[in-house]
């Protein structure tokens, strides 16, 4: 019974002396791999060379630190339960006297580790984070010879004070918008245009 009309009848060609030999098949090859020494070559020298990528490119996490210096992140979870991949994991500590220019807030993450084989980058985590301290950024992942080289802790995603990285095309409109207004504070519940300065999140 035949479904379709599309079938091809297969012939059991005799291959001639020549074509025995394969020479027109190697001579054809070669040919064709000589031809793309002349070519532009599709790769690059990385990472001597990079190529350029999209400003919304999702890559390596950081988690931020606030204009003063002290870390954004409160160890809430909120990121951890949006990841999909549960790639994300932390501990929570209280804040000490005198740890006020360290940390934020009270609580903070005493270890925040990611999974990078394990992520998928799709930026739930920065979008579900009430405190803007977790982005992601445009740079790429360092390639690592063990699996467990490529669990990064805070001495990887934390920024550096005195090397901040600019992460203003993953920051919203509304958001940009709302940390302009003179007098408030970013965390400051935001809900439509009404603005509940009582509360803190």
């Amino acid at each position: 019974m035949q479904l379709t009309n599309r079938s091809k009848v297969v012939s059991n060609k005799v291959q001639t002396a020549m074509e025995q030999l394969y020479l027109p098949g190697i001579i054809k090859g070669m040919l064709i791999t000589g031809s793309h020494l002349f070519k532009r070559r599709a790769t690059v020298k990385y990472p001597e060379e990079t190529r350029p990528v999209a400003p919304v490119y999702r890559g390596w996490h950081v988690l931020k630190r606030d204009e003063n210096g002290a870390e954004r992140c409160t160890a809430c979870g909120l990121c951890a339960v949006a990841c999909p991949a549960e790639a994300i994991t932390m501990e929570s500590a209280e804040r000490k006297k005198g740890e006020e220019s360290l940390y934020r807030e009270e609580k903070y993450a005493k270890t925040y580790e990611i999974n990078m084989l394990r992520c998928i980058f799709c930026g739930l985590c920065e979008e579900a984070c009430p405190k803007e301290a977790i982005f992601l950024t445009d740079r790429l992942v360092d390639t690592e010879y063990e699996r467990e080289d490529f669990v990064y802790g805070k001495n990887k995603l934390v920024e550096k004070v005195d090397k901040r990285i600019d992460v203003s095309n993953r920051q919203t409109l509304e958001v940009a918008n709302f940390k302009k207004l003179p007098g408030l504070k970013h965390n400051t519940v935001w809900e439509g245009k009404n603005l509940n300065k009582g509360n803190k999140h």
